[in-house]
């Protein structure tokens, strides 16, 4: 199917006449370099995020109707799944999670009056009714942890949408109310968007890019992502170059508090999440950290301790989602050219190879996309540049007595006030024009909106003095200015 896919996408392409372009998923960009006000309940420098993975019923075991026994996060570090075998051990130390620790960390959290999200795997949900029970009287909220704590990555999409289904028509049958929160840790490639489609959270958190939320899109459907982590993460204890003991654990959490609290304090305030797992954390020496870093944290003022779920309706209402001015790597062809073919004058073949090039999410903003523009300008040949800059008109030439400058160009002079010349400095601007086009074959091209008249008049003396190379160069650079400038009016609307 995949293949047929593909060789569709190809027969298309050539009917029109285009390559295909390249579209790159993954955003590196984020929130980029100005982090919005987190602006979190009693001006907090911090949120902090308690998540208590519950699993124990649900991981892989015949019983379950899987293949093999489980092997992932228990204290028999290497172990292997045990195919067509029950392993005893390993069912134990699960079962040690529901029995023991558990209620360990119920009393701490109970006691201390802290709110918790669950991430409550649904198999494991409807073998637990005491802990849910539990749960849902010290107000709790329990999020979906998936079906069942098994390995995704191989599932086929159909089938994990099948189960994502399930998983929702379970939980509300374990707890009498479907989630809103959603994180299935043990992810397919397909999962976010899978949820995505399927609708009705408040947020999903099968990512870890993040300090903050944020607002993902998928088919047109903006879905509120809140980021998890595997760092400051019990599992940790159970991994190579993990944490050895308790203390090992505060001091990272003590750490990564402290570089965020300091961070709010001056005003980029963002959010701590810990993962904790009853088996795990529930542990006497383990646990013992767990409840350092309680109480270390308990001493500061402005920290807010929320379940995921307040943190989203927080987001939501305070960021609620807002459609881009404009994203260019989702835009169809005509739409791209028709924003983008004019920003380098005369030349839209940049903004059509920028198109057919490699665009990613990190080119939705001005920045951005000037970068990809500006990348394809750079990689043109020498003549091509030299097309570029023979493209842009003479400044205050014949062209602009004419009227007929691009309407980007007539914009760029006026602001200027090259349009209300006095008959001496017309004049001096022709003889500098003749003289500069006469010594390097292309216009004297200055970004006008950086400058006013007079120094433009100063630069234009100055670099007709200059030798070739140099001011091929020193014109390139201002097409890029020039364009950038173009660009950022675009996106100022």
């Amino acid at each position: 199917m995949v293949q047929f896919f593909d060789a569709m996408l190809a027969l298309i392409s050539n009917v029109q006449g285009y390559p295909m372009p390249t579209r790159y998923p993954r955003d590196f960009r984020g929130h980029g370099r100005i982090l919005p006000d987190a602006n979190w309940p009693g001006a907090a420098n911090v949120a902090v995020q308690f998540v208590l993975n519950y699993e124990e019923g649900g991981e892989n075991n015949i019983l379950h109707g899987d293949a093999a026994s489980e092997a992932f996060l228990a204290d028999v570090v290497g172990a292997a799944p045990w195919p067509g075998q029950r392993h005893w051990n390993i069912e134990s130390m699960y079962e040690y999670g529901a029995r023991a620790g558990f209620w360990r960390i119920h009393r701490l959290f109970t006691e201390r009056g802290l709110p918790l999200t669950v991430y409550g795997v649904a198999t494991a949900l409807m073998r637990a009714p005491e802990q849910v029970e539990a749960m849902l009287a010290a107000d709790w909220e329990i999020a979906s942890h998936g079906l069942k704590w098994v390995e995704h990555k191989d599932m086929d999409r159909h089938e994990e949408a099948r189960q994502i289904g399930e998983a929702i028509r379970t939980h509300t049958i374990a707890t009498g109310s479907r989630p809103l929160g959603w994180y299935t840790g043990r992810c397919s490639i397909n999962t976010v968007d899978l949820v995505s489609e399927e609708g009705g959270f408040a947020y999903v958190s099968d990512t870890y890019d993040d300090d903050l939320p944020y607002w993902r899109v998928h088919q047109a459907r903006p879905q509120l992502v809140i980021p998890y982590t595997l760092s400051a993460n019990d599992m940790r204890f159970v991994t190579p170059s993990g944490f050895a003991n308790g203390d090992e654990f505060f001091q990272f959490l003590k750490d990564s508090f402290d570089c965020l609290y300091r961070e709010g304090e001056a005003g980029q305030a963002t959010m701590m999440s810990i993962g904790l797992h009853c088996r795990l954390i529930g542990q006497p020496g383990r646990f013992e950290g767990l409840k350092k870093f309680i109480d270390y944290i308990a001493g500061f003022e402005k920290v807010w301790v929320a379940r995921r779920i307040d943190i989203a309706r927080h987001w939501a209402d305070q960021h609620p989602y807002r459609s881009p001015v404009l994203m260019p790597s989702q835009m169809d062809r005509e739409t791209f050219l028709s924003t983008f073919g004019s920003v380098y004058e005369h030349s839209p073949f940049i903004a059509q190879r920028a198109y057919d090039g490699e665009l990613a999410p990190a080119n939705d903003s001005a920045l951005g996309i000037n970068f990809a523009l500006r990348s394809q300008f750079r990689m043109a040949s020498e003549d091509e540049r030299l097309g570029v800059l023979k493209a842009h008109p003479d400044l205050a030439g014949k062209l602009a007595a004419a009227k007929r400058l691009t309407a980007e160009s007539s914009a760029e002079q006026a602001s200027a006030g090259l349009d209300a010349l006095t008959d001496e400095e017309r004049a001096s601007f022709t003889d500098l024009n003749t003289r500069y086009v006469e010594k390097f074959g292309f216009p004297f091209i200055i970004a006008v909106r950086d400058n006013t008249k007079a120094s433009i008049m100063e630069a234009f003396k100055k670099r007709v003095h200059n030798d070739r190379p140099t001011e091929f160069a020193t014109a390139c650079a201002q097409v890029e200015r020039i364009a950038q400038l173009r660009i950022e009016a675009l996106y100022a609307g």
